[in-house]
């Protein structure tokens, strides 16, 4: 055990935040951290950081435990350079080495080298503390720091960057750099994924796969929720809540959760319904006033169950058009746009859009994506190119840094101004779609948190009725149950959606297809992020096998003969003195057989695919059926304890959860028996 929480407790004012809170943290645990903006997750974190004290409750830490801390807003101040920041990390270790060095200068001293006892005392101190700085890494200081900037997405920049002259981002990264180059027992990260790009995303992921110690992290991000965790702490109404499993098996586990409870409560509700019923029937006859009186005391004596809390107020909202638009909804050809005094982004790139489609854009950070649609929706101007959009097009525009409102009004004001048309009371119930109620309504835009602007942002985009929607970054700032709305409001959208994200989880679940933005145009791959994923991994594939040909070839034409094409497309061999026979006759033949190898190849190619598909739904078949297997006998076991089996009601859904998973485990061994056979 690492640490442990009991019964934390935090008011702010008369607000209470966290109320009983406890968890516990073990050696190389990996805890997510969620509930909705505002719930306490980042206070709960700082109190175990102890940087905010607690008003109840304690914390136990284990002996000589080491934590880092990295809070939402984790860029620093300095007046060093990156290299002095992160090589400060290691300010013993470069200690060590300094001295290593003074000692190796002082054994090739020849009056110590004379001093045979010195001497030789020397060299065991030397050896002892050189292989302590072995141990701990000291050789590989500089690859590490390295491999840590370059995966923060760093490495560009000269090591001798000032760090105030950072963006708040690049701080940002920084300080995450430098606290997994310390490599505490126990991280604790709010919102670590902020700041990052997808390429950096997923180095990060699998960096902390691999990290030694243990890690409490919050995050709005699933993908990297369900990549990295095992545990997953809840809080919710002030109290914190454990589900083992990552994001995905939380989400299910807390629905089966509240649905167990209901039927629970209602079962009770009509049973305590009908001995009421009958006790108003019979109390007062007295021949069965006696078990009138006696149904009165089982009912005083029964242990009520709690109604189930309804979930947390959510966003809902959708998004509706008011005129369909032409089938061709955008044609980019060209298009090419400079910044800063003639910085060129990107040039050539070109795409088209149809009615209904949903297309993400993805890039790295700085490839020009915001600038991109900016662009497109005629913020800016390109150096050239043509952009071309369809009949009939409204376009909807979502800003991330939502420049479009204004600060010194309120969030009524915002919205009412924009649309004078509607009627007050339509505005307010708008925003309490939005979760603005009462003086909710009345804040000044300044004064909103980065979540509450957003969806100021989404009610000022719903009621612009648009049928092209075009995001960028529309994820950022909301809460995993603002991110679900959004994702449910787009998906029953009848218009086309162009968006913007590094929300991975976001774009399998909304993109048909992904453009990939770069310097020199577009790359564009059908279906979601995971299917460019594979399909990229494919296309690695065959450039590895080709080259493994090319090179085999050429080891065959070093020994004496290879077939090369020749002008027009001939094909010639050549000989090791140099003579070459002309096969131009045969060209036919040889562009049949050229074609029949294509598609020997091509056939091999599906038919190996195909069998990577089949091993990988049997793993996933054989992972399911283990996991099923494990929840029958945990019901089973259930099932025998005098509680459950006393308890018909609690008894009988017991059994028929055992027949639902029995059922579903006989439908996944008959497939998997299938794809063995």
């Amino acid at each position: 055990m690492l640490l442990q929480a009991n019964g934390i407790g935090k008011r702010f004012g008369a607000k209470t935040v966290l109320s009983r809170v406890s968890l516990q943290i073990r050696e190389r645990e990996r805890i997510g951290l969620v509930g909705v903006n505002g719930a306490g997750k980042s206070t709960l974190l700082s109190i175990i950081a102890g940087e905010t004290q607690p008003d109840e409750g304690d914390i136990f830490k284990a002996k000589d435990v080491r934590i880092g801390y990295l809070a939402q807003d984790g860029a620093f101040h300095s007046g060093r350079s990156i290299r002095d920041e992160t090589m400060g990390v290691f300010a013993d270790l470069l200690e060590t080495e300094r001295e290593l060095r003074e000692m190796e200068a002082r054994m090739a001293d020849p009056a110590v080298t004379a001093d045979a006892g010195a001497y030789d005392e020397l060299m065991n101190r030397y050896a002892q503390k050189a292989e302590m700085f072995r141990e701990r890494g000291g050789y590989g200081i500089e690859a590490r720091v390295r491999g840590v900037l370059h995966g923060m997405g760093l490495s560009d920049l000269p090591p001798e960057t000032p760090v105030d002259s950072l963006s708040g981002g690049q701080k940002t990264r920084l300080a995450l750099a430098k606290l997994l180059l310390q490599e505490p027992d126990l991280l604790l990260l709010d919102e670590p994924t902020n700041h990052l790009d997808i390429a950096a995303l997923t180095w990060l992921e699998s960096y902390l796969r691999g990290y030694p110690g243990a890690i409490l992290v919050v995050s709005h991000d699933r993908y990297f929720l369900d990549s990295l965790v095992d545990t997953i702490y809840e809080i919710e109404r002030a109290g914190c809540k454990r589900y083992p499993g990552n994001y995905t098996r939380y989400v299910a586990a807390k629905a089966a959760e509240y649905e167990a409870e209901r039927k629970l409560y209602e079962k009770q509700q009509e049973e305590i319904a009908r001995m009421e019923d009958f006790i108003r029937r019979n109390i007062a006859r007295s021949s069965t006033a006696g078990r009138a009186r006696s149904r009165r005391k089982m009912l005083e004596r029964m242990e009520r169950i709690d109604k189930p809390a309804g979930e947390p107020k959510r966003t809902s909202f959708a998004f509706e058009t008011e005129r369909i638009s032409g089938q061709d909804v955008l044609k980019v050809e060209g298009l090419s746009v400079s910044v800063g005094g003639g910085k060129r982004l990107f040039e050539q790139v070109s795409f088209e859009l149809r009615r209904g489609e949903s297309v993400a854009l993805i890039g790295p950070n700085g490839v020009g994506k915001s600038t991109l649609i900016k662009t497109l929706v005629g913020e800016m101007r390109p150096d050239g190119g043509s952009i071309r959009w369809g009949s009939n097009v409204k376009i909807g525009y979502y800003d991330q840094e939502h420049r479009s409102l204004h600060p010194d009004k309120t969030v009524l004001n915002e919205v009412w101004d924009a649309f004078p048309d509607l009627q007050e009371s339509r505005v307010r119930t708008v925003l309490g779609q939005f979760l603005f109620s009462g003086d909710d309504v009345k804040k000044t835009i300044a004064n909103l948190s980065g979540g509450e602007k957003a969806r100021v942002a989404l009610a000022k985009l719903m009621l612009n009725k648009a049928n092209v929607l075009v995001l960028d970054e529309p994820t950022n700032h909301l809460d995993l149950y603002g991110k679900e709305a959004l994702e449910a409001a787009l998906l029953g959208f009848s218009g086309t959606i162009l968006f913007v994200s590094h929300d991975r989880y976001f774009l399998n679940k909304m993109a048909e297809r992904v453009l990939e933005l770069h310097s020199h145009g577009v790359d564009v791959y059908l279906g979601n992020y995971d299917d460019m994923l594979e399909k990229k991994r494919e296309m690695a594939a065959f450039e590895a096998e080709r080259a493994a040909e090319e090179a085999e070839s050429g080891l065959k034409a070093g020994s004496g003969g290879a077939k090369r094409a020749g002008p027009g497309g001939q094909s010639y061999e050549t000989h090791g003195d140099g003579r070459h026979s002309d096969r131009a006759n045969g060209g036919d033949t040889g562009a049949a057989n050229g074609e029949t190898a294509r598609r020997d190849y091509m056939e091999d190619k599906r038919q190996k695919r195909e069998e990577r598909n089949r091993q990988r739904r049997i793993e996933r078949l054989e992972d399911e059926i283990a996991r099923l297997e494990s929840d029958i006998a945990a019901l089973e076991a259930e099932l025998l304890r005098p509680e459950v089996y006393g308890d018909y009601t609690v008894a009988r859904e017991t059994n028929d959860a055992i027949e639902r998973a029995k059922a579903e485990l006989d439908r996944l061994y008959e497939e998997w028996e299938s794809l063995m056979s």
